[in-house]
C-alpha cells in the first residue's frame, strides 16, 4: 500500500465509520463565507482509467485514504464550503463506469467535507492538485487506475480474433501495426473554434474513421490511444504505442492560430535541432502544454520511457518519419490547401518514440470559421481519413515493416 494511504488501525476504523454517516444538506451563507467553494465537477470514465475533477475557486488542502471491505477511496477536503455543486456529485456517475460504483459527499466533521468513492474493484488511485491554467481554476484530480491495467496488445489481438480473417497479399510479409492518436480529450478540449466546437471531438471522429479504413486492409491493424472523451498524458500515448510494438504512430489534430485567417493542413515530425519555423515552434509549445490543461500527476515518472528516449539523430527513425510525413502530406494536399508545402519539424513530446516513425497531422485550422465547418462535415472527415490511409499505405508499400513476432512486446 502506498505511503499516502498508510495509517493506524484506529484511523482506518474512524474513516470507515465516518464514511457511512455522511450528512448531505445545504449550508448557510455564514459557513460559506471566506471558504473555498466548489465551482465545477467533471467525471471522465474510460477503460484506461476514470478521472474525477473537483474545481475550486481557491487553493485547498486535502487528505486521502484507501479503505477495503468494501473498496473505497476517501478524500477529506479541509475548510471548504458544502454547496449545491458538491451535492450534485452522486448524479455524475454512470452505471457503465468501469471503476466507480457510486460517489457521495458531505460534511464529516466541522470544517471538513468528505468525498467517498465506492469502487467496483481494486484500483491504484492517484490524487493530486493542479494550479489554475487556461479556463480552469484550482483543481483536485482523482484518477482511478485499475490494479491490473488493460493490455493494449491484448486489445489488438482480441479485435483481430473477433474480426473475419483477412486475405493476405502484397509486399507486406506481416501485419503492420498503426497507432492512431486523437489529440486532446477530457479535461483538455484542445483548440476551440469560432462556433464553439472542440478540437478533441474532431480529432476523435477522424481517427475513428481512419481506424475503420485501416482495419479493413488485409495487412494492417490499428489501435487508438483513446477511444472516448478522456485525457491521456502525452508520454502515455507514446508508451502505449511502444507497448504494442507499433510500426507507425499518427497523431491527429485540428490546428489553431491567433489569426482566424490561417488555413490549410500540415504534417509535422520531431525535430532534433529546433523547430523548422516560428509557427512550428509556437504550435509545438501549445500542443506540449496539453498536459498542463489535461492534468498530469507530475509526481509519477515513467522510468521505462525515460531510459529509452534515445538520441534520434543516431537512429533511422527520424528519416522514416520524414518519409511517412511526405507520403501523407502528398495525399492530404489533394483534399485541402496545404499550410506548408513541406513536412515541418518541431519538438513535439508526443512524437518522441525512439523506435517508431511518428507524425503529427494538423487536418485543418479549427480557428478558421470556414475550415471549422469543413472539419464538422462528415464527408470532409471521411475524405481526410481516406487521404491519411493512402499516405500510410504508400509508405508501407515502399517501407514494409521488418519481420518480428506478432506477439512481441516490451517488458
Amino acid at each position: 500500500m502506498p505511503d499516502e494511504f498508510r495509517s493506524s488501525r484506529r484511523d482506518v476504523l474512524r474513516y470507515a465509520a465516518a464514511s457511512l454517516t455522511l450528512l448531505v444538506f445545504p449550508v448557510g451563507r455564514a459557513e460559506a463565507a471566506g471558504k473555498p467553494s466548489l465551482i465545477g465537477v467533471r467525471v471522465w470514465p474510460s477503460e484506461d482509467y476514470t478521472r474525477v475533477t473537483l474545481e475550486y475557486d481557491r487553493p485547498i488542502k486535502y487528505q486521502q485514504m484507501l479503505i477495503k471491505n468494501p473498496d473505497r477511496l476517501v478524500v477529506d477536503v479541509d475548510d471548504v464550503a458544502f454547496n449545491s455543486v458538491l451535492a450534485s456529485l452522486p448524479g455524475k456517475i454512470a452505471k457503465s463506469d468501469p471503476y466507480i460504483k457510486c460517489i457521495r459527499a458531505g460534511r464529516n466533521r466541522p470544517g471538513v467535507v468528505r468525498v467517498v468513492i465506492e469502487l467496483k474493484g481494486k484500483v491504484k488511485p492517484q490524487v493530486f492538485s493542479l494550479q489554475p491554467v487556461g479556463e480552469y481554476g484550482y483543481r483536485l484530480v482523482l484518477d482511478l487506475y485499475p490494479a491490473e491495467p488493460p493490455d493494449p496488445l491484448m486489445a489488438l489481438l482480441n479485435e483481430k480474433s473477433q474480426a473475419r480473417e483477412k486475405p493476405r497479399h502484397g509486399r507486406v510479409e506481416r501485419m503492420a501495426t498503426v497507432v492512431l492518436d486523437p489529440g486532446h480529450g477530457g479535461e483538455d478540449p484542445g483548440a476551440i473554434g469560432h462556433g464553439g466546437h472542440y478540437e478533441k471531438n474532431v480529432t476523435l471522429a477522424i481517427a475513428r474513421r481512419l481506424k475503420a479504413k485501416l482495419d479493413a486492409e488485409p495487412d494492417i491493424r490499428s489501435l487508438l490511444t483513446r477511444d472516448g472523451d478522456y485525457y491521456i498524458p502525452l508520454r502515455k500515448r507514446v508508451e502505449k504505442a511502444r507497448r504494442v510494438r507499433a510500426d507507425l504512430f499518427v497523431s491527429i489534430h485540428a490546428d489553431a492560430f491567433v489569426r482566424p485567417t490561417a488555413r490549410g493542413s500540415s504534417v509535422f515530425v520531431l525535430s532534433d535541432h529546433g523547430a523548422s519555423s516560428s509557427a512550428a515552434r509556437w504550435l509545438a509549445n501549445r500542443e506540449n502544454a496539453a498536459d498542463l490543461v489535461g492534468g498530469v500527476n507530475i509526481g509519477v515518472k515513467d522510468p521505462h520511457l525515460a531510459r529509452t528516449l534515445l538520441d534520434l539523430s543516431q537512429t533511422a527513425t527520424l528519416n522514416d518519419s520524414l518519409k511517412l510525413g511526405r507520403d501523407v502530406l502528398g495525399q492530404v494536399g489533394h483534399i485541402n490547401t496545404l499550410h506548408s508545402g513541406h513536412v515541418e519539424r518541431a519538438g513535439f513530446v508526443v512524437l518522441k518514440a525512439p523506435d517508431i516513425p511518428s507524425i503529427l497531422v494538423e487536418t485543418a485550422f479549427i480557428s478558421n470559421p470556414q475550415e471549422e465547418k469543413r472539419l464538422l462535415d462528415n464527408a470532409y472527415q471521411d475524405r481526410m481519413a481516406e487521404a491519411l490511409l493512402r499516405g500510410i499505405k504508400r509508405y508501407l508499400a515502399d517501407n514494409p515493416p521488418p519481420p518480428k513476432s506478432r506477439l512481441a512486446r516490451l517488458d
